[in-house]
C-alpha cells in the first residue's frame, strides 16, 4: 500500500515521518477477543474492520494485532503453523488487506507479532523432521538431541517448559525436541541459515502488505548455544544473564536483529519493531531497541510495580536513563494478554516485595478475588493510565483497558484455554493461567456476548460486563472510556511525535512530596498524580484532564484527591 503524501496524510504524525512510532500511542488487539463478525464465538478480521471508527475516535496511532495465523490454538494463537497466511476462523489475506487499508483512511497505522522463538508442531517443517530421519536437514531445522540412559529414555536434560511440564519431548524414533513453552511449540535452531532466510522472506511478507512495524515474541531467547553434555536446570537457572548464557539474550541474538534490520530500511519510512524482552538488567534490554537493532524494547517495569509514587519514579527515572543509551524512546505498558488487568492489580494489596514471575503472568498476585476493592482498582488504574499518558515514549494500551476492566475470574476449570492452566505452571499464582485478560470484550449492555459477536464468545463474559460495556460508558461522560478519549486527544496536541525534542521529563520536586508524584513536559505541561489517599492542594493552572472528580476545601482551594491525576497547563 501506498500512503498519501504528508500534507494529505489521514495519521497525526506524518505519513512519511521515520520517527512516528517514538511517541505514538498504540492498542493491543487480542483478534480473538476484539470483535467477531460471523458469529462463530471467535474474534475476526472483519470484526475489527467494523470497529475502525471505535478505534479512530479512541485516538489510537496504531493498532498491534496478536497473532491471526493459522494455528491449532496450543498457545492463544503463538503457536503458529503459517507465518505467511491468516487462521481461516479469522479471516483471509484479502481480509487482512482490507483492513490494513482501512485502518491507514483512518489514520492508524499497523503492528503485527511475529513468533521466532518456535513454530506449532503443525508447522509444515516439523511435520517433515518428524518423517525424516536422525540429522537430516529436517530435523535441523529445530533442536533435537538423543536422549540419556542406555536406550535414550532419559531426556537431555531436566528443563521444564515456561507453562510447566518438560521442556524436552520424545518423538518416535527416540529423539527429544526442545520445546520452551507448550509441547506443542518445538523451538527453531537459529543456527541453521534456512530459518534466517525464511524469516526474512516473512517479514517481507506483511511489510510488503502495508504493515508499518513488528512486535517480536520472546525476542530475547532465539540464539542459543547448547553444549554436547547440558547443564541441569539447576545449573542453568544459577547462570548469569550477561549475553553469554546457553538459551537467554545471547550476544549472537543481536546478529539477527542486524539482518532484520535491514530488511526494515529497505522500505520508506523504515519499518519499526519493538523487542518482547523481559530482562532484569535494563542495560541488555537497551541493546534491543537500539537503532541498529530492533529499535525499541518494551518496558514491563510498571506491569511489576505497586501503585506506589517511589516505584513509579523509579521506573520512570531508570527507563528514561536507557532510553538515552539507546537512542530509542520509551515503553510504557500497564496491561496486556498475559498478565492480570491494571485495574485488578490495583486494587488488591500491594505485593510487598513478593517476587513476580518471569513474565509478569501472575493472576491476582497471590491474593483472593474476594479481598479485591473494586472501585478503588479502577481508580487508581485510572490515575494510572493518565500518568503513564503524559510520559516521553509511547504508550501501549490493551484492549478492554480504556473500558475500566477488571480481570474475569468466573471462568471454569472446563472453560479454560491457557496451557499455563493446563500443563500446570505458575502454580504459585493460583495457577489459572491468562485465560482472564483474553475474555472478550463487551460492545453492549445485553445481548448473547455483550455485542461481540451474534452467537457467545469463546470464554466466558461475566453479568457485570453489562455496566463496563463501550454502550454503556459512551453514555457517561465521567466514564473510564470518555477518559481515555479525552486524554488521547489532549495528548495530541502536547506530544510530538516527529524526533526527540519534545521527549524530556523534568521531576518538580517542590510539588513531588510523600505520595505526590510530579513532573513537566514542554509547553507547560504538569502532570500531578496522588498515589495517596488524602487529597492534597491542586497547584494552579489550566485544568486539561484529571483522572476523576476534584474536590474543595472550605476556602476554595481545589485539591487532588488520593488514586487521581491531573493534567495542567501553566505560564
Amino acid at each position: 500500500m501506498t500512503l498519501t503524501q504528508a500534507e494529505q496524510s489521514p495519521f497525526r504524525i506524518p505519513a512519511d515521518s521515520p520517527d512516528w512510532w517514538r511517541q505514538a500511542v498504540v492498542y493491543q488487539i487480542y483478534p480473538r477477543s476484539f470483535a467477531d463478525a460471523n458469529g462463530d464465538g471467535i474474534g475476526d478480521l472483519a470484526g475489527i474492520i467494523s470497529r475502525i471508527d471505535y478505534l479512530k475516535e479512541l485516538g489510537v496511532d496504531a493498532v498491534w494485532l496478536s497473532p491471526f495465523y493459522p494455528s491449532e490454538l496450543a498457545d492463544g494463537g503463538y503457536d503458529v503453523a503459517d507465518y505467511r497466511n491468516v487462521d481461516p476462523r479469522i479471516g483471509t489475506l484479502d481480509e487482512f488487506d482490507e483492513m490494513s487499508t482501512k485502518l491507514h483512511e483512518a489514520g492508524i497505522r499497523l503492528i503485527v507479532d511475529i513468533v521466532p522463538n518456535h513454530s506449532s508442531d503443525q508447522h509444515p517443517w516439523f511435520k517433515e523432521a518428524l518423517a525424516s530421519e536422525k540429522g537430516s536437514p529436517a530435523r535441523d531445522r529445530y533442536i533435537f538431541r538423543d536422549g540419556l540412559g542406555e536406550h535414550g529414555e532419559i531426556p537431555p536434560a531436566d528443563w521444564k517448559g515456561s507453562f510447566g511440564g518438560a521442556a524436552w519431548t520424545r518423538v518416535p524414533d527416540g529423539q527429544w525436541y526442545l520445546h520452551s513453552f507448550a509441547i506443542e511449540q518445538p523451538d527453531w535452531n537459529w543456527s541453521n541459515p534456512e530459518i534466517h532466510a525464511d524469516f526474512l522472506k516473512t517479514l517481507r511478507f506483511w511489510a510488503d502488505r502495508g504493515v508499518d512495524g513488528f512486535r517480536i515474541d520472546v525476542a530475547n531467547s532465539l540464539a542459543k548455544d547448547l553444549p554436547e553434555v547440558l547443564p541441569s536446570a539447576a545449573e542453568l537457572a544459577a547462570m548469569p544473564i550477561d549475553g553469554t548464557h546457553p538459551t537467554i539474550d545471547r550476544d549472537e541474538v543481536q546478529d539477527i536483529y542486524a539482518e532484520w534490520r535491514e530488511v526494515f530500511n529497505e522500505y520508506d519510512p523504515p519499518r519499526t519493531a519493538v523487542a518482547e524482552a523481559w530482562l532484569d538488567d535494563p542495560a541488555r534490554r537497551a541493546r534491543y531497541a537500539r537503532p541498529e537493532s530492533l529499535g525499541q524494547a518494551f518496558n514491563f517495569d510498571l506491569l511489576t510495580a505497586d501503585f506506589d509514587a517511589a516505584q513509579f519514579r523509579r521506573v520512570v527515572s531508570t527507563n528514561l536513563e536507557q532510553q538515552e543509551l539507546s537512542g530509542s524512546s520509551s515503553t510504557w505498558v500497564l496491561s496486556n494478554h498475559d498478565v492480570t488487568r491494571h485495574a485488578t492489580r490495583y486494587g488488591l494489596a500491594p505485593l510487598n516485595g513478593r517476587k513476580v514471575k518471569q513474565g509478569a503472568e501472575w493472576m491476582l498476585a497471590g491474593a483472593p478475588a474476594d479481598q479485591l476493592d473494586r472501585d478503588l482498582g479502577v481508580r487508581r488504574a485510572r490515575a494510572a493510565t493518565l500518568f503513564v499518558l503524559a510520559l516521553p515514549g509511547s504508550a501501549y494500551l490493551y484492549q478492554g483497558e480504556e473500558l475500566g476492566l477488571h480481570e474475569v475470574t468466573e471462568i471454569g476449570d472446563d472453560q479454560r484455554q491457557d496451557p499455563a492452566f493446563f500443563h500446570g505452571g505458575r502454580q504459585d499464582y493460583d495457577g489459572l493461567g491468562r485465560d482472564g485478560c483474553r475474555v472478550p470484550i463487551p460492545w453492549t449492555s445485553e445481548g448473547p456476548s455483550f455485542g461481540f459477536g451474534a452467537a457467545g464468545a469463546h470464554l466466558p463474559q461475566p453479568a457485570w460486563f453489562a455496566a463496563d460495556s463501550v454502550a454503556a460508558e459512551e453514555a457517561d461522560p465521567d466514564s473510564t472510556l470518555s477518559m481515555y478519549r479525552k486524554a488521547l486527544a489532549v495528548r495530541a496536541d502536547l506530544v510530538t511525535g516527529d524526533g526527540q525534542a519534545a521527549e524530556s521529563l523534568e521531576w518538580d520536586d517542590a510539588l513531588s512530596q510523600g505520595d505526590v508524584l510530579a513532573f513537566r513536559r514542554p509547553g507547560g505541561w504538569l502532570c500531578l498524580t496522588n498515589f495517596g489517599a488524602e487529597a492534597v492542594a491542586l497547584p494552579t493552572g489550566e485544568l486539561l484532564v484529571a483522572s476523576g472528580h476534584l474536590a474543595a476545601d472550605e476556602d476554595g482551594q481545589q485539591l487532588l484527591p488520593g488514586a487521581t491525576t491531573a493534567w495542567l497547563r501553566q505560564d
